[in-house]
């Protein structure tokens, strides 16, 4: 996690917000900056992060003006607009606005006195309405600009939609180099995840998580606070929440293209998501899956990275070579188990097709998320004496094996900073779910460390690493005690570094 900043002590802390330390330090010290000039700040992240709990809760603890927006004319806009700023304010009547210019005046005079955060939440919505709206902020937010000047209002601006947030501060955006803030409230981590689940047995944890990732709602709002008493639950509460017609969480894969509401052609972006999870993982395999050309693919591919719905994934032997992957784990259970089928799920059989599906689900969602989680572990958890350098780029690799005319698949590749040498290749790893990992594995990748060495490469620093679900030998106990091996196991995954 990055470094927080101690909030004010006028900012209270919900006792009821889970975690988000950092991004409450950051919206805080926003919120109370003494400059003496209005500024602005961008929050985005898909919905159902928290988002709003944030924003809503720095607002309440610091007597600011919220205001949540949703899908209406302009017209109607600007009269909830006024109806909510005449509450706020103690007005007489409800504040009547015939344009958004006099809306961004009143929000500038809120703040002449003092500091004062204003949230307006849902921002798409009213830019949809009104295109003109990021202008009209540009203008008003103008260097020299009396009313802004005068003011210490501190404006949020907050939005789902991934796309159009990133796009409100970058390129030719009016808005671009106004803002002194831009967050993106991200899920929850996988360790944050199993916390806010409650959930202790790490195998269970990861299980959950290659289901529902590290969404807070789904736990609260989508499965009613519904968590595996257990191990042996696991099947059940899959069949009771994410392949249950009953359950909300069963239909919210598909809506999160949804909230993306630029996309034009759904049906095409859906089916790129089920060649991602079915396993084409290049834009060649991708467009071969869909019957395309590997150009028409360029646009969907690059639209799904900015929602945050898919990742490129840059091979670390090849730089010119990349695969995407299903980066929300919902979509990618959604794809592998339930989208095909749909009607027996509709008939209420959940059982009957966990029962035919769940093999599947292991080898197709739960084998590559474990990968990633490994990788992830690596970033943000391994400790520096782990691999004998601080990490710094974590990716899969490909080497190729002239001698038996194929590659090698490298999971975790890991380079890092040794003392004043950045780049330096650390470690070189295998990933298994499902294996109890022995000396075999240790060997590939001895093969893979010397194709490695034989291209021209510095592998003096490198260790080599195993990662597995199901264990180790002894004989891979013992490589491990020579120092010969990292070993990381759930428990190692989970609480380790």
């Amino acid at each position: 996690m990055p470094v927080s900043i101690h909030p004010p002590r006028t900012f209270i802390r919900p006792t009821d917000m889970f975690d988000r330390e950092w991004e409450w330090s950051e919206l805080t010290a926003f919120a109370a900056d003494a400059g003496r000039e209005a500024t602005l700040a961008v929050v985005s992240g898909r919905r159902r992060q928290g988002k709003s709990f944030l924003l809503d809760s720095l607002a309440r603890a610091a007597g600011g003006f919220y205001f949540c927006a949703y899908e209406a004319t302009e017209a109607e806009s600007l009269r909830r607009f006024g109806e909510e700023l005449g509450q706020y304010t103690r007005a007489a009547a409800p504040l009547r606005f015939e344009r958004w210019e006099s809306c961004i005046d009143a929000l500038l005079a809120l703040g002449r006195e003092r500091p004062l955060p204003v949230v307006i939440d849902e921002f798409p919505y009213l830019a949809r309405s009104t295109p003109s709206l990021p202008s009209v902020l540009q203008v008003a937010y103008g260097p020299r600009r009396p009313e802004r000047l005068e003011s210490r209002t501190r404006l949020l601006l907050c939005g789902s939609s991934l796309g159009f947030m990133g796009g409100l501060l970058s390129g030719t955006s009016p808005l671009r180099g106004r803002a002194s803030l831009e967050l993106v409230v991200h899920p929850l981590d996988f360790r944050q995840a199993a916390a806010f689940w409650g959930i202790e047995d790490p195998r269970l944890a990861l299980l959950v998580h290659s289901v529902v990732g590290g969404t807070p709602a789904y736990r609260r709002e989508f499965v009613r606070e519904d968590v595996p008493s257990g191990p042996d639950d696991f099947d059940a509460w899959v069949c009771r929440t994410a392949l249950s017609p009953r359950s909300p969480l069963y239909r919210e894969a598909r809506y999160l293209l949804a909230d993306e509401s630029d996309l034009r052609d759904r049906a095409l972006y859906h089916s790129v998501l089920a060649a991602l999870a079915s396993g084409n993982a290049t834009a060649g395999g991708i467009a071969g899956c869909l019957g395309r050309p590997a150009g028409d693919l360029t646009h969907p591919l690059t639209v799904l990275r900015d929602c945050g719905l898919v990742r490129r994934e840059v091979d670390a032997f090849r730089r010119n070579r990349s695969v995407y992957r299903v980066a929300e784990p919902l979509i990618a259970f959604d794809h592998v188990v339930s989208r095909t089928t749909r009607a027996l799920l509709d008939r209420g059989l959940s059982e009957q097709v966990w029962e035919s599906s769940r093999e599947r689900f292991r080898s197709a969602v739960v084998g590559p998320h474990f990968e990633q989680l490994c990788r992830e572990w690596v970033s943000h958890f391994a400790s520096p004496e782990t691999f004998g350098g601080m990490p710094i780029d974590v990716s899969y690799g490909t080497v190729p094996d002239p001698g038996s005319r194929t590659s090698h698949e490298v999971d975790v590749v890991v380079r890092g900073a040794v003392g004043q040498d950045s780049g330096v290749l650390l470690s070189l790893g295998e990933a298994k779910w499902d294996q109890v990992m022995g000396e075999k594995h240790l060997d590939r990748l001895r093969r893979i460390e010397a194709l490695v060495a034989a291209r021209g490469l510095d592998t003096s620093a490198v260790r080599l690493a195993c990662y597995s679900g199901a264990g180790f030998t002894e004989g891979l106990r013992r490589a491990e005690a020579a120092g010969d091996v990292v070993l990381v196991d759930l428990r190692r995954l989970y609480q380790g570094e």
